[in-house]
């Protein structure tokens, strides 16, 4: 199954489908050098983690359309592709760390990105 390498490579993907949110952290995160995919949904994110194994990092809303929300995303990342670096945010639903999945970050919306910066490469290190 998906193992990959930790994170070297500086490729995130921003899984959100409020359109000027996902819009302003792709663009932030490019000018920041990294390498951006973005998705809606759950299951499109997992079709670009199936096609994409250079993706180190998963920056996950909870609340989103389709089947799967971010929190069973994170879950199912965690599970598939162990050594991924994870953030699930949200501005509606409160998670406890029992909630999400082993060596998952949780951050409130609204969220600094430049903290989130500094802690996903901290994380990739």
């Amino acid at each position: 199954m998906g193992q990959r390498k930790p994170i070297a490579n500086k490729t995130i993907l921003i899984v959100e489908d409020e359109a000027i949110l996902r819009f302003d952290l792709v663009d932030f995160f490019e000018h920041a050098g990294w390498r951006v995919f973005e998705a809606t949904n759950a299951e499109s994110a997992i079709e670009l983690l199936d096609r994409h194994r250079e993706i180190g990092a998963v920056l996950t809303d909870v609340n989103m359309p389709g089947s799967m929300d971010g929190l069973a995303l994170a879950h199912h990342v965690r599970g598939r592709y162990p050594p991924t670096v994870l953030f699930v945010v949200s501005g509606n639903v409160p998670l406890d760390s029992e909630d999400l999945p082993v060596r998952t970050a949780f951050m409130p919306k609204p969220f600094d990105p430049h903290r989130l910066l500094r802690e996903l490469e901290a994380a990739s290190l």
